[in-house]
């Protein structure tokens, strides 16, 4: 037992982000092609250029047709409107018109051998394309920047696609974020369970997507700052839980630990103590180099043991 929670941990931590890396290049990959939501267009559920949202699926077979894992993409936030129309030029974080395909592995593979788990399940990975974690929901447009703020459209356009497709006949069924991705995985953990009121098991997982609110008044004032932003621009603060938000600040709502309280479905959160961006954005810009070259000084040790 102890073998197999190990690893299974493994591919939460090093395979559930989908990317190319040393501890997931052996657990076999494939390219699944997108689905693109034209239909989601008409109810404003669109990209940060206006294209429509879209997702990649790979359908379950054998014993594990009855389970699902849906996975929402990182990949940080815009909270301008230059980051914003950069994202776009970016290609895969502003817009669905240009990659077709995603790479698919580790706990995504369909080798029984390297991922007994899940190999057989029904696979979704949606597409991060509105730069605000998937909460804004902004309806009027400028005319010269053509920005769309409809991230909160797009998760419940891809929802109720997917449920026709099956989700909603789910025996297990798991929604998992990773980065940016995170955040939205809590929020909507138990509305996502509460669109699943025949499945048995529903849980959810936030994988290297849970950014402190550090003690430190300055250094908090980086995701403060970026919260603060991002909800302006986008809109996002409907979509926060009112529990938090008649409670504090909203922007502090983003922050996890002020509303995991109030989430009722299993939720499990997987999360390195010295992640890249959370370090970068709280400690030191340039603090990740020490800590990967262990040439970390005695004040920045303090520092990451301070938060």
């Amino acid at each position: 037992m102890a073998a197999r929670t190990l690893h299974l941990f493994c591919f939460l931590v090093c395979s559930l982000a989908i990317i190319k890396s040393e501890c997931a290049k052996d657990l076999g990959s494939y390219n699944v092609t997108k689905t693109i939501l034209k239909n989601a267009v008409s109810k404003g559920a669109v990209c940060l250029d206006g294209s429509p949202p879209a997702y990649h699926f790979e359908p379950g077979f054998g014993k594990g047709v009855g389970n699902w894992i849906v996975q929402l993409s990182g990949g940080a936030w815009c909270t301008n409107v230059t980051e914003c129309q950069d994202r776009i030029l970016d290609k895969n974080v502003g817009s669905t018109n240009f990659t077709d395909s995603w790479t698919f592995q580790g706990i995504y593979s369909e080798n029984p051998t390297a991922n007994p788990d899940f190999y057989n399940w029904n696979k979704v990975f949606v597409r991060y394309c509105d730069g605000g974690a998937f909460t804004g929901d902004v309806e009027y447009v400028d005319h010269v920047t053509n920005l769309h703020f409809r991230g909160a459209r797009i998760f419940e356009a891809v929802m109720e696609d997917l449920l026709a497709k099956g989700l909603k006949n789910a025996k297990n069924a798991i929604l998992a974020g990773s980065s940016a991705g995170g955040y939205p995985t809590m929020l909507y953990c138990d509305h996502f369970r509460s669109l699943l009121p025949n499945t048995p098991r529903v849980k959810c997982l936030v994988d290297s997507g849970y950014f402190i609110h550090v003690k430190n008044p300055m250094q908090a004032s980086g995701f403060e700052k970026i919260y603060n932003s991002l909800l302006t621009l986008h809109g996002s603060t409907k979509a926060l839980p009112k529990s938090c938000t008649s409670k504090m600040n909203p922007p502090l709502c983003f922050f996890p630990e002020n509303m995991q309280q109030h989430i009722k479905t299993p939720l499990f959160i997987a999360m390195s103590a010295f992640d890249y961006y959370q370090i970068k954005t709280t400690i030191d810009p340039n603090a990740d180099r020490c800590v990967e070259n262990r040439t970390c000084t005695e004040c920045q040790n303090k520092a990451f043991r301070g938060n």
